[in-house]
């Protein structure tokens, strides 16, 4: 067996301060909770509670914000010797309230994240790492991070690593740029070798009308491994044999839905910890039977942090999936 096991999730890491005044907006809400958050952290957290291995990277401010996140994925076991702890800017934070019209009331301050560095990474460890997902929701957007992105992921595809990218499209951080978005994203998945996207991400990005033409451009833009997160009905997935399309919808377990936040991200790390167990991953793309099974067990993480509130408290272990 290979014993490159490893995931590494680069990314933001934030604070997200979540009001707690039922139906207020930001400007009359007055308590607010905080927690830690960012999808590659939650997609670590996954990978580790399953009983993989994981490593984030990514920037936070040096102030009692940024420690608490290091903390907060410590004390989850995630390996953070890839998190910089930056002296000049401040941690990420986004201030979120749900009104009463069930519209979100959103401001983003952004911080630390945006200034990481190629020259920052550690690239030993980005060379031993089985496989590099980049599901950034920040990543994309203006700053100096976007070029580290970016040329991180077409490193990795060069030193034949694993990539894994998720889009992760969030219409209050690009209002008014949203064609910026598709382009950028469209980078990524021409780099990358499993893709994941929810059904809204793949009409952004595609304009296509359907699902099967909508995962034919994404097939077409590079990918080889596709998967298409259908809330309750489960997961299109899609790979490519012998230079022809093999796809399935992956049904979910029903359950009570209390919470969705962080569901993608546990999904997406389920994916990886089993992708990553794999002797050669790539060859596994090629097995239709293991992609679906692999889904399957994705479906039932993504759907059992559904039926739990928080994005990281609601990660099931391997045991509660199996």
């Amino acid at each position: 067996m290979s014993e490159k096991k490893s995931v590494v999730c680069i990314g933001e890491l934030l604070i997200d301060f979540f009001c707690k005044d039922t139906g207020d907006n930001l400007v009359d809400g007055k308590i607010f909770e905080k927690q830690a958050g960012g999808a590659p952290a939650n997609v670590c957290a996954t990978i580790v509670k399953l009983g993989g291995t994981a490593l984030f990277s990514g920037k936070v401010g040096n102030d009692p914000f940024g420690r608490f996140l290091k903390n907060t994925l410590e004390e989850k076991n995630v390996d953070t010797s890839m998190l910089i702890l930056d002296d000049v800017n401040p941690t990420t934070f986004a201030f979120v309230s749900l009104m009463q019209n069930g519209e979100r009331d959103f401001v983003f301050n952004r911080g630390a994240d945006a200034f990481l560095k190629e020259e920052e990474l550690d690239k030993e460890k980005l060379k031993e790492a089985a496989i590099l997902h980049f599901g950034s929701a920040t990543a994309l957007l203006d700053g100096p991070f976007q070029t580290t992105y970016l040329n991180t992921m077409k490193s990795a595809k060069k030193n034949e690593i694993f990539v894994s990218f998720d889009p992760n499209y969030r219409s209050d951080l690009w209002k008014g740029k949203k064609s910026n978005f598709i382009e950028l994203a469209k980078q990524g998945i021409a780099i990358a070798d499993f893709v994941k996207v929810s059904h809204e991400e793949l009409e952004i990005i595609t304009s296509a009308a359907d699902l099967d033409s909508g995962i034919e451009h994404l097939h077409q833009m590079g990918a080889s491994l596709i998967a298409v997160t259908l809330g309750k009905e489960g997961t299109m997935i899609s790979t490519m044999i012998s230079n022809n399309y093999k796809q399935e919808i992956i049904p979910s377990i029903k359950v009570d839905s209390i919470d969705t936040t962080g569901a993608g991200d546990a999904f997406v790390g389920a994916m990886l910890y089993q992708l990553a167990k794999e002797e050669a991953i790539k060859k596994v793309l090629v097995d239709f039977n293991k992609i679906k099974k692999i889904t399957y067990i994705s479906n039932k993480v993504g759907a059992i942090v559904c039926t739990r509130v928080g994005a990281i408290s609601a990660i099931p272990t391997l045991d509660e999936v199996i």
